[in-house]
């Protein structure tokens, strides 16, 4: 059986085009074969941002408060949903050139040194090893080529905080031209669901 972790992250609810493809991805799973699903959502459930109170114990430190153990336990339970996923699937809308902070936070939260990464005398590791990730970007214009593509801080930004955790077989399914018009919204969100469909069927011959 494949183990999946979906993760959604858009603030903008059932509005949401990379949500909507989150689901098609997990449909066309279900219709394939054994699969289970963990899903975190982000967008309607936040991961709280690192605050004074919390950011030592996340990153080692005694956990002396009743807000740093929450902390800590929660940061505990992100990174067993890493752990027992062998597919990793980040719904990730693009906000002013990056990621949402929501997403952020969750990254905050599972970046743990000596749990998902270490240091050696060779420099970081992942520790998190034998996992493929698919990020679904969803964005309004064309930023994966042409004038905007300096502007993209999304994409490269979620493939090094993946890699530094050991995640470096990761597919990026692009939806763009979402502010172009009707049909080429549509065309954008057919291409990505084929290519989404297409990802699935592999992942569950893998598992075979």
């Amino acid at each position: 059986m494949t183990n999946v972790l979906i993760i959604d992250s858009a603030a903008t609810g059932e509005a949401s085009v990379s949500r909507k493809l989150t689901r098609s991805f997990e449909e066309a799973l279900g219709a394939r074969g054994p699969v289970r699903i963990v899903h975190r959502d982000v967008g309607s459930d936040p991961v709280p941002h690192l605050s004074e109170a919390t950011t030592g114990a996340i990153r080692g430190a005694e956990a002396a408060t009743h807000e740093a153990r929450e902390a800590v336990a929660l940061s505990d339970r992100l990174i067993a949903e890493i752990m027992e996923a062998d597919v990793i699937v980040i719904g990730a809308p693009m906000y002013n050139f990056g990621m949402p902070s929501t997403l952020k936070a969750w990254f905050d939260h599972v970046l743990r040194a000596g749990i998902t990464f270490r240091y050696s005398e060779a420099g970081p590791e992942g520790l998190v090893k034998g996992k493929k990730a698919i990020v679904i970007e969803s964005r309004a214009g064309l930023y994966s080529e042409g004038p905007a593509a300096a502007m993209d801080s999304q994409e490269p930004h979620l493939r090094t905080l993946l890699g530094f955790m050991g995640v470096d077989d990761v597919s990026f399914v692009r939806v763009e031209r979402l502010a172009f018009g009707p049909d080429a919204a549509a065309a954008a969100i057919a291409d990505a669901t084929e290519q989404l469909v297409s990802l699935g069927g592999e992942q569950l011959a893998l598992a075979a």
